[in-house]
């Protein structure tokens, strides 16, 4: 290659990399003028009709040569599919959501957002025409919608018919911001199951009482409504349409520890105390705690129900449930709300 045509083709790169910023700006405008480069056109490509719920839309996807794939207009289906979309100049991608769903797309990028992790499909979001396009697998294993293809066309629906279970457990932690919040129930780290809650999730007590999501405390006991589809992280992840707290709401300051029982301690007078040790579900829950069980303290398995005192024995993993009012000593006592025995799962 002469000096020439190297430095042709630095200047055409350097042109797509200042102006493809602007190519997703509108969705209706045209494509940009004063030296805009698009490699290659939608328009030469081999066009795919697009039927969502049954429904033509006006916009056509493409079938990608290289890489054997349909690829699709991300706006224009995703609109017809009821998602809100929102376009981040900063970084060329797109934020998608509906209901509990929420994720976002990158040009350029095969890392496909959902529930806070990050999956890829083989093959990246383009910008072309002045439209961001996904592959068609996008909608399958992002959106969880489905797909089907005949020649030349290819139809989309996603049933507004939400599939549901039931789990029941214990808060264990609460995380809330502007664009995300969720419930970590029966575990830390990653143990357990995070509830991702929307705007459209609902909160409440047993007895109908509304809730927000900043009433929700560590040591509650809640039944969850949520989605069938989870991630496939360690703890999964699901979308969350109800949260209903069967107990607790009384609590305000509790703490908790997660781990084993270190040791189990009998006073002269009979009563019984537990050593856990393992890390604490807030800065200010000790690693270590000594934890004295009164006739009040409440003993359950994750799932809500009561478990027996007796199951509480050395190597036993559990997480324990107090007050803030904890001895100065080392390891720090105090007197257990709720204790929470581990399910060991059965071989």
């Amino acid at each position: 290659m002469n000096s020439g045509m190297k430095k042709s083709l630095a200047v055409l790169v350097a042109t797509m990399t200042m102006t493809s910023g602007a190519a997703y700006a509108s969705t209706d405008s045209p494509p940009a003028k004063d030296g805009y480069v698009q490699t290659t056109a939608a328009s030469v490509k081999q066009k795919m009709e697009i039927k969502v719920n049954g429904v033509p839309i006006a916009e056509s996807g493409y079938q990608n040569g290289d890489e054997k794939e349909m690829m699709l207009p991300l706006r224009a289906v995703t609109e017809a599919l009821g998602f809100t979309l929102t376009w981040k100049q900063e970084d060329l991608s797109v934020e998608l959501n509906k209901g509990n769903l929420f994720t976002t797309v990158k040009t350029g990028v095969d890392r496909y957002a959902v529930n806070k992790m990050e999956k890829s499909l083989g093959i990246a979001p383009v910008l072309l025409d002045n439209k961001m396009y996904v592959p068609v697998s996008f909608i399958g294993e992002v959106l969880h919608g489905t797909i089907l293809t005949a020649g030349n066309s290819v139809s989309i629906t996603m049933s507004e018919q939400v599939k549901t279970m039931t789990t029941k457990g214990v808060v264990t932690s609460v995380y809330s911001s502007d664009k995300f919040s969720s419930v970590h129930i029966n575990g830390i780290n990653t143990d357990g199951l995070v509830l991702n809650v929307g705007k459209d999730t609902v909160i409440e007590t047993a007895d109908g009482k509304k809730l927000k999501l900043s009433d929700l405390k560590p040591g509650m006991a809640v039944q969850a409504e949520h989605s069938l589809a989870m991630t496939m992280s360690l703890p999964p992840q699901t979308p969350t349409y109800k949260i209903t707290v069967l107990d607790g709401t009384d609590q305000k300051e509790l703490i908790g520890t997660a781990g084993a029982i270190e040791d189990v301690r009998t006073g002269t007078n009979g009563e019984i105390s537990l050593v856990i040790k393992g890390e604490g579900l807030t800065e200010t829950s000790p690693d270590e705690v000594v934890l004295r069980l009164a006739d009040t303290t409440l003993i359950t398995h994750e799932n809500g129900e009561p478990a027996d005192k007796s199951k509480l024995v050395k190597g036993a993993k559990v997480i324990g449930f107090y007050n803030t009012m904890l001895t100065k000593s080392l390891p720090p006592i105090g007197t257990a709300w709720k204790i929470v025995l581990e399910d060991v799962p059965a071989e």
